[in-house]
């Protein structure tokens, strides 16, 4: 059986001026694409502001969505399920890029391409969406069925609207998503404690003689009922 991953699109809307702006481009309210490579939206890519009060800096960035600029922010999460081949390979192709973080634009050009219908190339540039299309374009999976210069939030929402595990405020993901893993954590930490308790249990019932067991347990401070 081929070994799968899940991989996460993020649809996301800040309400901010400039926000607005590309609303007006795109027509979606959720008018900002990311991708993210795990559940909690720990490590999550896009093209967008790399200063928080200057829209007009931007390019390639990792964000961070527990900062409070985001903290009234509304989203949607979908997710898809890929080969581990393929994520290892979208993964790959996105480091790559952050190693070489300096060199990429954002595209606001390609904003008014995809208005026009015209294909407006510059080099090392994208634009959020464009960006997280192109990297499913590293393999098979292919959420929208169109180049990726053309594509918008918007297009994902619709293609992808059987695959959305998530739509309110972000900052209700986020918690939810860490509660979760906690939880998560806890189970593990559960299971490896019984094994341990069941593999001391076999060790003392088939290798010690019973005249000894109490002091290799009292030695090894195991608390067993033998």
């Amino acid at each position: 059986m081929t070994l799968q991953k899940d991989i996460y699109v993020v649809l996301t809307g800040t309400g901010t001026a400039f926000s607005g702006v590309i609303r007006w481009f795109t027509r979606a309210d959720l008018n900002h694409a990311s991708i993210a490579f795990d559940s909690e939206l720990r490590e999550v890519y896009s093209f967008g502001r790399k200063r928080r009060h200057n829209p007009f800096v931007a390019g390639l960035i990792q964000e961070n969505f527990i900062d409070s600029f985001y903290s009234d922010a509304d989203c949607a999460v979908y997710l898809l399920r890929v080969s581990a081949k393929e994520y290892d390979t979208m993964y790959d192709h996105v480091q790559g890029m952050m190693q070489n973080q300096e060199r990429y634009k954002y595209n606001l050009l390609g904003l008014v391409g995809v208005l026009l219908h015209i294909k407006i190339d510059r080099e090392d540039a994208y634009f959020c969406s464009h960006f997280v299309a192109s990297v499913f374009e590293e393999t098979k999976v292919q959420p929208v069925d169109k180049p990726s210069c053309f594509v918008t939030p918007e297009d994902f929402a619709l293609s992808l609207c059987a695959y959305k595990i998530f739509s309110g405020k972000l900052s209700y993901y986020l918690g939810r998503a860490e509660l979760t893993s906690d939880r998560s954590a806890a189970s593990v930490a559960a299971q490896l404690m019984r094994n341990n308790k069941e593999q001391a249990e076999h060790i003392v019932n088939d290798t010690i003689q019973p005249a000894n067991k109490q002091s290799y347990l009292s030695e090894n401070k195991i608390p067993l009922n033998v």
